[in-house]
Order: structure tokens, then sequence, then C-alpha cells
């Protein structure tokens, strides 16, 4: 491998490494405002009302947000394409699993997986929201009778078991990216430490398992709950 290779490939690593914390964070705050939906519909619709309106929000960290994540699928597909330049003999007597897990050498197919489920994430909440805004005028949160529509809205597009299975398995293909992804991403931007390293991955495990089991227990709970029959 050149030298240059090797430098711009550190390069993209880190700049994926970037992208994945400031999408973490954004899944974190995302998930905590989701929850609130389980807890107090009043709660939630606040939350919604706050982040549908502010200013700050929706023209400026909408547009970086979004951003971010075509640019991290991007990268990822580069540097996936690039690995395999460098490697023009895949394993031809070598089984690729013995030093790597499973997550490690799919990431980018869980990572195509969460981004066919965003589509419809988008298709579901995101361009009906931009609908409602910016082609209707409706800017309030509010619905026709005057009230805030964030949380009904939420609980009818869970009615449809078809979508909550869809979302079910979206967030286990999310779980099994963030399971290497994590902890990846602080070794490529350098963070190798033998006391720090172990509560890292553990840290990893926990954010790879307990978010994406929160999502999922989030869209049973509307289905079973509030939109039993």
């Amino acid at each position: 491998m050149s030298q240059g290779f090797s430098k711009s490939s550190i390069g993209r690593k880190v700049l994926m490494a970037l992208s994945g914390f400031f999408l973490l964070v954004f899944l974190l705050q995302h998930f905590v405002i989701n929850f609130l939906s389980v807890i107090s519909a009043e709660a939630f619709n606040t939350a919604s009302l706050f982040m549908g309106t502010n200013p700050l929000i929706q023209y400026l960290m909408q547009p970086v947000l979004l951003f971010g994540v075509i640019f991290h699928l991007i990268m990822g597909i580069t540097l996936e394409l690039k690995n395999k330049q460098a490697r023009p003999i895949q394993y031809a007597k070598t089984n690729g699993g013995v030093n790597s897990s499973w997550m490690s050498r799919n990431m980018i197919i869980t990572g195509i997986m969460v981004m066919l489920f965003l589509g419809l994430h988008f298709y579901d909440f995101w361009i009906p929201e931009i609908k409602t805004k910016f082609i209707e005028g409706n800017m309030s949160g509010l619905n026709a009778n005057g009230e805030v529509r964030f949380y009904e809205e939420l609980v009818h597009k869970f009615a449809d078991p078809i979508r909550v299975g869809i979302y079910v398995l979206s967030f286990v293909f999310l779980s099994l990216h963030l399971l290497h992804g994590f902890q990846s991403a602080f070794q490529s931007v350098g963070f190798n430490h033998n006391k720090y390293t172990p509560n890292i991955k553990k840290l990893g495990t926990l954010y790879a398992i307990a978010i994406p089991v929160g999502f999922i227990f989030i869209a049973l709970f509307h289905h079973f709950i509030n939109n039993a029959h």
C-alpha cells in the first residue's frame, strides 16, 4: 500500500468516525424525545413542538443532519471500495472471519440496510413534515382542531403491522452496525488506551443494544397498546 493511499485512507476513516459521532449524538437525542411518547403524550408533544418550530433546529441543524447522513453513507461506501482495491485477492486461501467479527466484515451491508430504513423514515415523517410546513404553510405544529399534532401522527404511523415489522428489523440491523461502529469510531480518531478502551467497548455494546431495543419497544408499544382494537 502506498504512503499516499495510507494517508488518504486515514483521513477518510477519521471523517467517517467524526460523522459517526455526530449521528450517535443525534440518535440518542432522537430516542429520548421519542421515548417521551411512551411516558406522556403531552411531554412528547411539547418536545416535538419545540424541535419542529425552533428556527435554529429547522434551518441549521436539520440540513446539517441530512448532510451528515448522506456524508456517512458515501464515506462508508468509498472506504469499502478503497479497501477492496487494496486487497485484490479476497482471502483466497484464508478465512476472513478468523480475526474479525461478522459485524466488522459486513458494515457496508448493515449500513445500507439502515439507510434504506431511513428512506422509509423520511417518507413516513420528514417528507410529510416538509409538506405540512413549507407547502401547506402550517408552521404552528397544530392540527385543524388547534391541537398539537405530533403524538397523534406518531401513533397513527405505528398502526400498520407491516410498517412496525420493517421498523423492528431495521433496528436489528442498526444494532449490528453499531456493535462494531461505536468502538471503531474511537479507534479511527486514535483513541486506544489499555485502561479506557475496554470500558469504551462495554459502553459501545450497551449503546448498540439499548438504543435499538428502545426504539423497537416504542414501535411495539404504540402498535399493541395505542392501536389495540
